[in-house]
């Protein structure tokens, strides 16, 4: 996947000076004003991060922060500022900012920040695909076999599961080869793991 930075500062000399910085070290980047202008063309589907300017016209880049993890989207931020102080870097970072560079700022601390920021982001992502593929699978299981399974998983065994809910122990095995096959599954502590997963992300 390729990466994206994106840089929102309202001072265009700052914006075209970063753009330069980065493109010569092969990033991608898109530079923009405001806060809105980033609202509008949304987050990007690739390895992105967010290189903010913490005063804004209009929203301060704290706001935005905040705006931001309501509406749960995620996306690691670096702030910068050339009125930054210590309280302010703390609430910065208690929020979730990823780093906080004061201006004037060496470069490769901020391509460094960029670099580890990116790879966080990456790392999400796929996480968040695998996750996906994850659910997809859950949802083809019928209702029967999500309950085998989430008693399979505690370590049930097929006639202790059959007891349970009611079933012949031949019908319960056969519903067991289901999911394992529905949910690519090659072994039953794969399916613990997988079931762990499904459970801390949905909260089941």
């Amino acid at each position: 996947m390729n990466s994206m930075v994106i840089v929102v500062d309202d001072d265009p000399g700052i914006r075209e000076s970063l753009e330069d910085l980065l493109r010569s070290v092969g990033l991608g980047v898109k530079t923009l004003s405001s806060v809105p202008e980033f609202v509008r063309a949304g987050r990007p589907d690739s390895p992105t991060c967010l290189v903010l300017d913490i005063r804004l016209p209009g929203q301060s880049g704290l706001d935005f922060q905040k705006e931001l993890s309501s509406a749960n989207i995620r996306i690691p931020i670096i702030f910068l500022t050339g009125h930054g102080d210590i309280p302010m870097s703390v609430k910065a970072m208690k929020e979730g900012a990823f780093e906080f560079l004061t201006k004037p700022f060496r470069e490769q601390d901020l391509l460094d920040a960029i670099q580890l920021a990116l790879a966080k982001d990456r790392a999400w992502l796929e996480n968040e695909h695998k996750m996906a593929d994850l659910r997809a699978r859950y949802r083809t299981l019928t209702s029967r076999e999500c309950q085998v399974m989430s008693l399979v998983v505690k370590g049930l065994l097929n006639k202790q599961v059959a007891a349970d809910i009611g079933l012949s122990e031949i019908t319960v095995k056969v519903h067991r080869g289901n999911v394992m096959r529905k949910m690519k599954a090659h072994s039953l502590p794969e399916l613990a793991r997988m079931a762990d997963s499904l459970s801390q992300v949905d909260g089941d």
